[in-house]
């Protein structure tokens, strides 16, 4: 018998497929922008760009060196320097745009369903995540898990943003679940593994590209259906 009595889920990254979502997502902002014409650069560039200066916005989030606005804020307009155009109109409307978009596609991490439904009637199972509160409930609504859960925990609602040990406090404080029956399940390994860890409570380290590191954690897979095998 598992010594756990409720399971805590990253989103984005191990249940909602961000990087899917985002790329659906500039694809269409980049037609429907003319940005090969306005910047003369290919969707590829674009998207990589976009891809280098948004992980490195957030990585900087992650670490507590920028507030949450500054991603909002300079995202575009950094992709847009990049290409050489300083255009504060353009930059605003693409990520008003990006940021109404991307949150309402729906689709998930391989065999995030299935788990998920393997999981319900055996334990509570919350959303621990780290972002922007309208936009994080807007992707569990968009890719049909809400029910799943008992709480959708979000770092934007309750103050405190992983790797802090305060979001997963909150969660035993609220339900009544000591830390060590609670498994965390994530594939970032400052934020989810970490958290978990300045908490005390178990880790499952989701890496489906295998990236090698020297982290402790309790638990690692590469597809979420070897979660069957710990819970």
């Amino acid at each position: 018998m598992t010594k756990y009595t409720a399971v805590l889920f990253d989103l984005d990254h191990t249940l909602w497929d961000y990087e899917t979502n985002s790329r659906e997502t500039i694809g269409e902002i980049f037609l429907d922008y003319q940005l090969n014409q306005r910047l003369g650069a290919s969707f590829d560039d674009f998207h990589d760009t976009f891809q280098e200066i948004n992980i490195g916005l957030w990585t900087q989030y992650d670490k507590g060196l920028i507030p949450r606005e500054v991603i909002r804020k300079d995202r575009f307009s950094t992709i847009l320097a990049r290409f050489g155009t300083k255009d504060q109109q353009l930059s605003e409307e693409l990520s008003d745009a990006y940021v109404e978009r991307s949150p309402k596609k729906g689709s998930l991490i391989k065999d995030a369903s299935m788990i998920l439904d393997y999981l319900k009637p055996r334990y509570p199972l919350f959303v621990v995540t780290n972002g922007f509160e309208e936009v994080q409930y807007t992707k569990v609504k968009s890719s049909g898990i809400e029910h799943y859960f008992q709480e959708i925990v979000i770092s934007d609602r309750v103050g405190h943003k992983k790797p802090s040990r305060e979001i997963f406090d909150y969660v035993s404080g609220k339900h009544g679940i000591p830390h060590q029956s609670l498994l965390m399940i994530g594939d970032n390994l400052l934020t989810d593994i970490a958290g978990a860890r300045n908490a005390g409570i178990d880790s499952v380290f989701f890496n489906p590209y295998g990236h090698p590191h020297q982290d402790e954690v309790t638990y690692e897979i590469r597809e979420l259906q070897e979660l069957k095998s710990i819970l």
